[in-house]
C-alpha cells in the first residue's frame, strides 16, 4: 500500500468520526449509539429514494458513510412505495431498536441537519423534494 493509500484511507476514517462525532454532540449520545443511528436513518432514506436519487446522494457521502449507507444494500428491490412520516420512522425505529429514551423525530431531524450541513444544496433540495411533506418536515431549513 502506498503512502497515499494509507492517508487517503486515514482521511476517509476521520470524516467518517467527524460525522459520528457531530451527531454524537447534536443529540448527546454515545459514539456507537450516535453510529447505530446514522446507519439506521440512511439505510431508511436510501430505500426511500429512487435508484438514481440514491446514487447522487451516495456521490456526496464521505468513502466510509457511503460504505455504511450502501452496507446490506440490494439491488433489486424496490423503494419504498408508501412514504409517510410515520412510515419511515416506524423503519427508522426498526432499525435501530426501540429505546424509551428516544425523541425518535428530533434524532431524524439531526441526521437530516447533519446531511444538510455535509451535502450541497443542491442535492438536499432533490432529496427533500421527493419526499412526502409530512417527511420533509423532519428535514431543517436553513
Amino acid at each position: 500500500m502506498t503512502h497515499t493509500s494509507v492517508t487517503s484511507f486515514a482521511h476517509a476514517a476521520e470524516q467518517a468520526q467527524q460525522w459520528v462525532n457531530e451527531l454524537a454532540q447534536d443529540l448527546d449520545w454515545s459514539e456507537q449509539r450516535a453510529y447505530r443511528f446514522l446507519k439506521s436513518v440512511l439505510h431508511t432514506l436510501r430505500d426511500w429514494l429512487s435508484p438514481k436519487e440514491m446514487a447522487d446522494l451516495s456521490a456526496q457521502l464521505p468513502t466510509l458513510i457511503r460504505g455504511m449507507y450502501f452496507e446490506g444494500w440490494r439491488p433489486s428491490g424496490e423503494p419504498m412505495l408508501e412514504r409517510k412520516k410515520r412510515d419511515f420512522v416506524i423503519c427508522v425505529r426498526n432499525s435501530f431498536g426501540y429505546e424509551l429514551d428516544v425523541d425518535i423525530d428530533k434524532a431524524i431531524e439531526a441526521v437530516f441537519k447533519l446531511l444538510d450541513h455535509h451535502v450541497s444544496h443542491g442535492e438536499i433540495v432533490q432529496v427533500r423534494n421527493s419526499m412526502k411533506k409530512s417527511l420533509r418536515q423532519l428535514w431543517p431549513m436553513d
